[in-house]
């Protein structure tokens, strides 16, 4: 059973973004309303800007290189924040690469302002009323293609796999702040079926029929484990 929303729907234009507050238990639900775009999230305890949702300490907690449903994220304090409870998507999804910045379009060969994720983040907030801390480039990229190559090593950059309407709908396990891009990413082939065109998203907030299922613990291997035993 999906989690139904009890809000309108907030669209988020391509290549902008939003921000939004969650209670502990509440979650949000991002459509792929097109199919096509990439999606950059990021978020923060409420009331601590200085802890904030951690790629590197998420890959630790789940022994993955991309996030699977019932997968949580976690934060640089090692904190369940967001927890996927429900994906009608593919499932495809990205924790490797760096949210866009203007730089990254410079060294692209873009002359002048380019919309970019990092932007997008700090408007978001902005537009609640707070300043992040810092500029995190290590976003959740929701509905991103990276794949790790047969060699292991070699990562392919490839366009979204989503159809129109796939959703993923992040429980959240904490009181927090989320901001979300629409990427603007109109180079880099991540966009679609090849046009490279950002579109818009749409964001709602669940208050009820939220999964209650427990976090998954830490990844400890077996000699830890035995130890602590």
């Amino acid at each position: 059973m999906h989690p139904t929303s009890d809000a309108s729907p907030v669209v988020v234009p391509a290549g902008h973004g939003k921000a939004v507050r969650l209670r502990a238990s509440e979650a949000l639900r991002i459509v792929n309303t097109h199919g096509t775009q990439v999606v950059d999230c990021w978020a923060w305890n409420a009331y601590d800007l200085d802890e904030y949702m951690c790629m590197e300490a998420t890959r630790v907690w789940t022994q993955r290189l991309n996030p699977a449903l019932g997968d949580s994220f976690v934060t640089n304090r090692r904190n369940p924040i967001l927890t996927i409870v429900d994906d009608t998507s593919p499932g495809v999804h990205d924790t490797f690469m760096a949210a866009c910045d203007l730089r990254r379009y410079e060294l692209l060969g873009v002359r002048g302002y380019h919309r970019n994720c990092c932007d997008n983040m700090m408007e978001g907030m902005f537009d609640i009323g707070l300043t992040p801390p810092r500029r995190n480039l290590a976003s959740f990229n929701i509905f991103m293609n990276i794949r790790v190559q047969a060699d292991g090593n070699t990562l392919a950059t490839l366009p979204t796999e989503s159809k129109p309407g796939d959703a993923i709908t992040l429980r959240a396990d904490m009181d927090c702040f989320v901001a979300l891009s629409a990427c603007p990413q109109d180079i880099v082939k991540i966009q679609g079926k090849h046009d490279n065109t950002p579109r818009d998203v749409a964001l709602q907030i669940v208050r009820a029929g939220v999964s209650r299922a427990p976090v998954r613990g830490p990844w400890v291997p077996d000699t830890a484990q035995g130890a602590i035993g």
